[in-house]
């Protein structure tokens, strides 16, 4: 029997959280011979509604579920102990009024100390994928409260956009989704990204080719994609839970798998100065993985169209950088 992973959760009670244990207890990112430890976190006034979660855990008889722990988020040091992978779901959601510069500072501490307590704690492989939003900038705040933490381990999550933008393709066209490959987000996980349809394929075809509507794709397309988070508030009266959770999953798979040849998937990660975007953002790419390291696609030749709305996400994340340069030391 395999050492066990384990797997550490923000906001595990939360409707994210709460999708997402299972998933992670059943065998199907980690496989069904790989066994799992699942460390559940959250702020002390909900901590104890863990104990409901651990009880469905124990319910479901997962085969790979090798323990379950809880803990709270004021003692992030013993939650974080020994674990491969770090999910940050967790953040305070942004509320009646708040401008996003607002919900960066109040969320800046929250991350300052979980990336303290990673670099602490965790194991030395850690891997650690930020979910809560602003993604990208709470990313850069827990990356550089762990110096000693290779850069190459911060993941922020852009697979949900990749989905939705992967669904708008598939349904435009009357094709499946698994029809739609190397579909790219750029940038921030905000209504600034930029959802890369000129790069992407379908049945092996270039998009454009394919859905034969450019202004389609140049405005309701990108404008979908961008405001899909607020359409799904809008319609259910709560933010994305299942659509995320699954992104999650889908990220931590294609993180630790190896890309399929003439694909890529979704997600932020520690620039290299690749794109001209400034060397230790964290910004949106396309990559692809051998199931150890990852690598940011070269060789992407954007027209000016794409070039413009690559420049205005990057803008954005300069800001909010600006924004909360006193929570980054070195």
């Amino acid at each position: 029997m395999a050492e066990p992973i384990r797997v550490a959760v923000t906001g595990a009670a939360g409707n994210i959280g709460y999708a997402l244990a299972f998933r992670l207890a059943s065998g199907e990112v980690f496989g069904p011979e790989q066994p799992v430890i699942l460390h559940l976190i959250e702020i002390p006034p909900v901590v104890k509604s863990l104990d409901g979660v651990q009880m469905e855990l124990d319910d479901c008889a997962f085969s790979t579920l090798a323990g379950v722990g809880k803990f709270d988020s004021d003692h992030l040091e013993d939650a974080f102990a020994g674990c491969n992978w770090v999910l940050l779901v967790g953040s305070i959601p942004r509320g009646k009024g708040m401008e996003r510069g607002d919900l960066i500072r109040v969320n800046g501490p929250i991350f300052t100390g979980a990336g303290k307590a990673i670099q602490a704690a965790a194991a030395k492989d850690v891997r650690t994928l930020v979910v809560g939003n602003p993604c990208n900038t709470n990313c850069l705040i827990a990356m550089h409260n762990a110096p000693d933490i290779p850069r190459d381990r911060w993941f922020a999550m852009t697979m949900l956009d990749q989905n939705r933008a992967s669904t708008q393709l598939a349904q435009k066209s009357g094709q499946p989704v698994s029809a739609v490959k190397s579909m790219a987000i750029w940038g921030n996980h905000s209504a600034t990204q930029f959802p890369d349809f000129y790069h992407a394929t379908i049945g092996g075809k270039p998009a454009p080719e394919v859905i034969g509507d450019e202004g389609w794709l140049q405005g309701d397309f990108i404008t979908t994609v961008q405001k899909r988070g607020a359409a799904v508030i809008e319609a259910r009266g709560a933010s994305s839970a299942a659509s995320a959770a699954n992104a999650v999953i889908d990220s931590v798979k294609a993180i630790s798998s190896p890309t399929d040849a003439g694909d890529c998937f979704s997600a932020a990660v520690c620039s290299d100065g690749s794109y001209g975007v400034d060397e230790g953002l964290i910004f949106g790419y396309p990559l692809t993985s051998d199931g150890s390291n990852w690598q940011i696609v070269q060789g992407i030749e954007h027209n000016e169209f794409a070039q413009q709305k690559v420049n205005a996400t990057l803008d954005e994340l300069r800001e909010e950088r600006d924004t909360v340069k006193d929570l980054l030391p070195g």
